[in-house]
């Protein structure tokens, strides 16, 4: 059976997030690392404050300084606090207004099967993806188990027309 992604164009004003930070290779990714970056956020929810939900939290990837081969993750809350206040060994995160592709990946399904569609979709449909510093977002449910193997998450990439 094919797998199919389907994907629409939605637009996420601008909002700020409290997390942490993850930087490494692909390869360190894979072996876990984001993995326990999203357990540790977890276990530490309680301390951000005026969260929007605990439903879910986003993990946002972002491009390495030049010549790095890896990328920056963060795993954030996002949140209506306005005090500046971040929890020691947290950051802030100030996400602009953007418009994204966005699809469902499902328990069952090839992660980089969602992916290759997405990016086709985006293509297909005239867009491009946006040239920012921000590559993808994922959504994830904070009651899901940051290890299982067949995970379910929403998947956004910034695109522009």
């Amino acid at each position: 059976m094919e797998q199919t992604n389907e994907t629409i164009v939605v637009k996420k004003e601008g909002y700020r997030a409290i997390g942490l930070k993850w930087e490494g290779t692909f390869a360190e990714a894979g072996a876990g690392g984001i993995r326990r970056i999203h357990e540790k956020l977890r276990a530490r929810l309680r301390e951000i404050p005026e969260p929007v939900t605990l439903a879910h939290f986003y993990g946002l990837s972002y491009h390495a300084n030049p010549g790095n081969a890896g990328f920056v993750h963060y795993a954030v809350v996002e949140t209506t606090d306005d005090t500046g206040y971040v929890p020691g060994g947290m950051v802030a995160v100030e996400v602009p207004t953007l418009s994204y592709a966005k699809c469902e990946h499902a328990r069952g399904q090839s992660i980089d099967k969602s992916y290759r569609n997405i990016y086709e979709w985006i293509e297909q449909q005239g867009y491009s993806v946006s040239r920012g510093e921000l590559t993808h977002c994922e959504i994830y449910s904070l009651s899901r188990d940051s290890y299982d193997p067949d995970p379910e998450f929403t998947i956004m990439i910034p695109v522009e027309k």
